[in-house]
């Protein structure tokens, strides 16, 4: 194997970053190299090669140069000695939050969440490269069936499999309205139609986007721009006059939020997963307290909970997300990648990338692109 690699470095605090020949990483003694079979475009990846206030604020000029990217789908070619699980030859994606496992989240079960944890392509190198190192507690390995461009997004589907399910996984039956048509609401929407939720109110602003939301399974499409709908009213009369026992916010927009407060019936569940300006005023009393309303903040998935459902969802057909990847790039044309993800108005789903153009040729075969 040869010891140099290409990949995707950002390399100065600035939007863009370049196509770069980059050292092949020597993983640690419990870290294992995988050779990227795909990789796919994050809203996280989108702030660091923007370089936003938070991009500034999270990594730094000094951390630069870095390699971008955290969604994978790739191969195991060699293993620490320390590894005990995962084996040479493994088809594997990789969480993204790396946990510390003393840290007191860590050890209640909260793996997600700990103090001291890092994240793949923040806090060091990522996977828009040919191969990459990573730990092997936070590896997960694929069910075969499921093709490199599908397999790469099981980690912002896991985002919305744990917005969707919240704590308990009480949703069978029940109504949600879904505030957002970016990627990850489009998850959402699937996950909704596959776990049984009865009515599904998908509230959104790309027309593209939320055709998209339709063939996934939403029932009631929403435009924000439509002003000639009163959306609380026409939610109100499709759910009894109580409103959704769910809402999922996947935008973070303070509009979004005061909305979703008043969409939601009493006793109902608010699940915040969207990031939007920093501080939202909110009804306090009036709108959370006295509605008796459960609020549950969603960083990333439940490790490693939320991976196995969308393993077993994907596997088995039981869900098809390919709506949802709408575009496929070589690596190399990365800047493509997030023109796409990036556009305005949004005509994009998800974009991945393959380092090998005879993964790209088969995953568009696979895909009848």
């Amino acid at each position: 194997m040869s010891q140099m690699m290409n990949a995707v470095v950002k390399t100065a605090p600035a939007q863009g970053a370049e196509w770069q020949q980059q050292p092949v990483p020597v993983p640690k003694p419990d870290w294992v190299l995988v050779k990227v079979k795909a990789t796919s475009i994050c809203g996280t990846d989108v702030h660091i090669y923007q370089w936003n206030k938070w991009a500034g604020d999270r990594i730094g000029p000094k951390k630069l140069p870095q390699i971008l990217g955290h969604e994978v789908a790739g191969e195991v070619v060699e293993v620490g000695p320390h590894c005990k699980r995962i084996r040479v030859g493994d088809y594997i994606s990789a969480e993204t939050h790396i946990y510390d496992p003393g840290d007191l989240q860590a050890m209640l079960g909260q793996l997600h969440i700990g103090e001291r944890m890092k994240i793949v392509g923040v806090d060091h190198d990522g996977c828009f490269a040919e191969f990459f190192a990573v730990p092997e507690s936070v590896c997960w390995v694929n069910d075969k069936g499921i093709p490199p461009e599908l397999a790469t997004v099981q980690e912002p589907m896991g985002n919305a499999c744990y917005t969707l399910l919240g704590e308990d996984g009480d949703v069978a039956g029940k109504t949600v309205a879904i505030f957002g048509d970016g990627p990850t609401a489009l998850f959402a929407a699937g996950l909704a139609r596959a776990c049984g939720l009865t009515q599904i109110f998908m509230v959104g602003m790309s027309d593209f986007a939320l055709a998209i939301a339709k063939k996934m399974g939403a029932d009631h499409i929403l435009n924000i721009g439509d002003k000639t709908v009163d959306r609380l009213q026409y939610i109100r009369d499709h759910t009894g006059g109580y409103g959704t026992d769910l809402v999922l916010d996947m935008v973070g927009a303070p509009a979004a939020v005061e909305e979703g407060l008043k969409v939601i019936r009493k006793g109902g569940r608010y699940s915040a997963f969207g990031v939007g300006p920093g501080v939202i005023p909110v009804d306090y009393v009036n709108g959370i307290v006295f509605r008796g309303i459960t609020i549950n903040g969603i960083s990333g998935r439940r490790m490693f909970d939320t991976w196995y459902r969308v393993r077993n969802l994907l596997a088995s057909g039981r869900i098809d997300i390919r709506p949802i990847v709408t575009h496929l790039f070589e690596l190399k044309d990365f800047a493509k990648g997030f023109e796409a993800a990036m556009g305005n108005p949004r005509q994009c789903g998800k974009a991945v990338l393959f380092p090998d153009p005879a993964e790209l040729a088969a995953a568009k075969k696979r895909m009848g692109i």
